[in-house]
């Protein structure tokens, strides 16, 4: 399905891999002893489609989990999606950022490309988010705080620390293991404090050190025919126990954001938590992984503009409930309603990775900014040789 020996391209910004563009390496070459494994998919333009494929699928799941938050104080199902859908959708996407993270350094274009496309969109989506509650919610002593992401934006200040500390993770022995340890003993250190989302960039760390250790022929295995039957009624038992524990959890264990203290309980129980939850989320991610197509589809191309769908729908859904629509349209709250405000939450994401909207928020997402960087004495004496030559 994928090359063997796997280089990323390393001349993609940040952002891009992670939620938005990749591209796959040269000569690829099908597994041949991973059995039952789909041949190498298609590539358009140099890239892969199944990990464009997964993004779009991802953050259409995305969407659909945040216009389904406001049904679930009143619908029992509404509650059990949401949680289910929880468990993998966030995962699926570190775990892709991770894996194409893989040839991080410390070089200057890298951490360059880190900076426009990771730090700048965090700076300006942070302040836009601001004002936006400041102006929607009628709240206008919000704070614009850089150290305090609010909604989406945690992602992008998560991606930047993960991905500096990438080199770490290459050289210890056990990286995976390590990862673990962290989280768990974040989900039980109240003292963290909600500086830089640190919880979140904490129990959120395996995924990402998961990516950086898989190679292709894992996704390969996932993508088996065996794998694919079994995924049914994996999801199936997950729909089930999310309907059985909607009434008796909150679903605030599936942000990540929250010591377990926190959540009003003990640091045992939170340890437990966290690691059934780290292990719900790789069976849930595999499942999802294994459904992904891996030929060219009619969305394919959307997986590149995955970034823009997800920090440009954050402002219509929390829109949504400043303005009070699931309020005062009570039809919402129906089974035609929770289908149409699904429905209507694919389609706007969608139309927000399209290339025209692409085209135009470009400035904030994967801006050049060559301006603001020196230039490699390097280089700038290699163009003065050919100059005179």
């Amino acid at each position: 399905m994928f090359p063997a020996a796997p280089t990323p391209r390393p001349e993609l910004p940040p952002a891009r891999e992670a939620a938005g563009s990749h591209r796959t390496e040269p000569a690829a070459q099908p597994p041949a002893t991973t059995e039952g494994a789909t041949a190498s998919p298609p590539k358009a333009g140099g890239r892969n489609a199944f990990f464009d494929n997964a993004k779009y699928l991802a953050i259409v799941l995305v969407a659909m989990g945040h216009s389904w938050e406001p049904l679930t104080d009143g619908s029992r199902a509404a509650e059990a999606l949401y949680m289910t859908v929880y468990t993998f959708h966030m995962p699926a996407f570190i775990i892709i950022s991770g894996y194409f993270s893989r040839s991080f350094d410390m070089r200057k274009d890298r951490l360059q490309r880190l900076v426009t496309g990771v730090v700048v969109p965090y700076v300006l989506f942070e302040t836009a988010y601001a004002f936006f509650k400041r102006w929607a919610d009628d709240d206008p002593g919000h704070p614009i705080s850089l150290l305090d992401p609010w909604f989406l934006t945690w992602f992008l200040i998560a991606l930047f620390i993960w991905r500096l500390t990438t080199p770490l993770w290459k050289v210890v022995r056990w990286p995976i293991p390590l990862a673990v340890a962290i989280a768990v003993l974040a989900s039980v250190s109240p003292d963290i404090g909600d500086d830089l989302d640190l919880q979140r960039v904490l129990q959120f760390l395996p995924f990402f050190v998961l990516g950086l250790s898989l190679r292709p022929e894992h996704f390969a295995r996932v993508q088996r025919r065996a794998v694919r039957i079994a995924s049914v009624p994996i999801f199936a038992c997950a729909l089930v126990m999310a309907y059985w524990a909607a009434p008796r959890m909150t679903s605030a264990w599936f942000y990540h954001r929250d010591s377990a203290q926190e959540l009003g309980t003990t640091w045992w129980i939170g340890a437990m938590m966290t690691l059934a939850l780290l292990g719900c989320s790789i069976v849930l991610v595999a499942c999802f992984y294994s459904w992904v197509p891996t030929r060219r589809t009619w969305f394919t191309t959307l997986g590149a503009g995955t970034l823009y769908g997800y920090l440009l729908h954050g402002f219509l859904a929390k829109g949504s409930r400043f303005w009070g629509w699931f309020d005062d349209y009570a039809w919402l709250h129906t089974p035609l309603g929770e289908i149409t405000v699904t429905l209507l939450a694919a389609v706007i994401v969608t139309a927000l990775c399209t290339p025209p909207v692409r085209k135009v928020f470009r400035f904030a997402m994967e801006p050049t900014m060559s301006w603001a960087f020196r230039k490699d004495p390097a280089e700038t004496a290699r163009g003065r040789e050919h100059a005179t030559a």
